[in-house]
């Protein structure tokens, strides 16, 4: 079960992804792009957070292949901020889909399995928060 601290970071983690939606949808055309860009950043810093746990995974349980997916992550999200918002957030948003379904299969072989409650929500608030963005370029 996870422990509580993570919950509420976790949790708390996805105030940056709803606000920066719903702002996308209300702010002013001036402000406008600032808001995308930022939304488009954050997701970027969660697909490599992301990416890195896969890092200390690879170091705590012996297994260099991890490194590798490590490094996906970060890469495509920083194709992804390169590219014009409308699809750059579609792209951020697939890649937080694409990092669950690999903690997805991974974790139950590590003993992660009760992690990944969290992470279905947290990854599914945040896509769609990346798509609503994207919709509302």
């Amino acid at each position: 079960m996870p422990v509580q601290p993570a919950l509420r970071l976790g949790y708390a983690g996805l105030v940056p992804f709803v606000f920066g939606a719903l702002l996308v949808w209300f702010v002013r055309p001036d402000a406008h792009p600032y808001v995308v860009d930022a939304l488009a950043a954050y997701a970027a810093l969660i697909v490599s957070f992301l990416g890195g746990i896969h890092w200390g995974l690879g170091f705590i349980h012996g297994q260099p292949r991890l490194f590798t997916w490590g490094v996906v992550p970060s890469l495509a999200a920083w194709v992804a901020l390169l590219m014009p918002p409308y699809a750059g957030l579609v792209l951020q948003g697939v890649l937080l889909v694409a990092c669950y379904l690999v903690d997805r299969r991974l974790y139950p072989t590590l003993g992660l399995q009760p992690w990944l409650t969290l992470r279905f929500r947290l990854t599914a608030v945040g896509a769609l928060s990346c798509f609503l963005g994207a919709a509302g370029t």
